[in-house]
């Protein structure tokens, strides 16, 4: 059987830890496409003192794909001191001072790629959006306009009541040539999860995303949250997710999976207390098309409200059969 190029678009902590490292015991073609506007705490540090581009996203990508030794594992996610950046970050990590000290020294982004691949012995490929420098902007229901991937994820500035009505890159830039390449050739492409405006939905705001995701063969499966997010998605349902990803890619999805197991009224407010941003478990619409939408029961038994890697991954890789007919 040949084996499956899956291309996996996110940015954050979700991914890395629900996708991206699970998919490595499979024999599958990995290329993970992260966004590439984060600009807080370290990351934004480091974009304001060297004009780097950021590497908070993409650094926790090529740590989930990583197979090196255990001590670059620990060097990578290792960091200085503590100082406070805005948004009560502590210290620069060592991948981000490792990637920005690469880029200013070497001026070439793609020869970066490949030492940090090289450096951490990545499996696949962990890519960026673009390469380019923009900011990500978000415009509110009232029509106010708020700058920065920061301000969207963690309002300080602005409502967080208020709905994002849509969001943008400013400056316009390309997306890179070899993620839109990995877009074309996939035969499963996996959206989500993340926060929905300030990680997912970057990546596909790039010049030459949506007449990828257009053109593609591949079946587009988008995981839809766990959870809503204060300020993003207020009160979001399964359908709500799937039509604001089907409008940023342009295309309509093959598979949108959620979970369908509510956990106790107990266990969602012990995590709302440690995970303040979070709100409530996504609605699930009723009369959903069943061959379309997948509700299984995919959260961790017990702790936070996340989903529990090997039911994701088992049911994932069922529906690479498909890609076949």
């Amino acid at each position: 059987m040949k084996e499956k190029k899956i291309v996996c678009l996110g940015g954050g902590n979700s991914i890395p830890k629900a996708i991206l490292r699970p998919l490595l015991k499979y024999p599958v073609n990995i290329t993970s496409i992260a966004s590439m506007v984060d600009n807080g705490g370290s990351t934004g540090q480091l974009r304001e003192d060297f004009g780097v581009l950021p590497p908070g996203d993409i650094r926790r990508h090529i740590l989930a794909l990583s197979n090196a030794e255990q001590w670059k594992k620990d060097l990578w996610d290792f960091r200085f001191g503590h100082e406070i950046f805005d948004g009560g970050h502590r210290g620069h990590n060592f991948a981000n001072v490792f990637f920005a000290g690469l880029e200013k020294n070497m001026r070439d982004y793609e020869k970066v790629l490949e030492l940090v691949h090289e450096f951490m012995q990545v499996q696949g490929k962990a890519l960026p959006a673009t390469i380019k420098q923009t900011q990500i902007f978000a415009e509110l229901e009232n029509g106010e306009i708020i700058k920065g991937e920061s301000e969207i994820d963690v309002p300080k500035k602005h409502d967080p009541r208020l709905k994002i009505k849509k969001v943008y890159l400013s400056p316009e830039v390309e997306a890179y040539k070899p993620s839109l390449e990995a877009i074309s050739a996939a035969d499963l492409i996996i959206i989500g999860p993340g926060d929905l405006y300030s990680s997912t939905i970057p990546c596909f705001l790039s010049k030459g995303m949506k007449d990828a995701f257009i053109k593609t063969k591949a079946k587009k499966v988008l995981v839809c949250n766990a959870m809503t997010k204060f300020g993003e998605t207020n009160d979001f349902s399964v359908l709500d997710f799937t039509n604001e990803i089907e409008k940023y890619i342009n295309s309509k999805l093959d598979f949108v999976i959620y979970n369908s197991e509510i956990p106790s009224e107990e266990r969602v407010n012990k995590y709302k207390k440690d995970e303040s941003a979070l709100l409530d478990i996504v609605q699930v619409n009723n009369s959903l098309d069943q061959k379309k939408f997948i509700g299984k029961d995919l959260l961790a038994r017990n702790g936070p409200i996340v989903y529990e890697s090997k039911k994701l991954i088992e049911l994932i890789m069922s529906l690479t059969l498909i890609c076949d007919n």
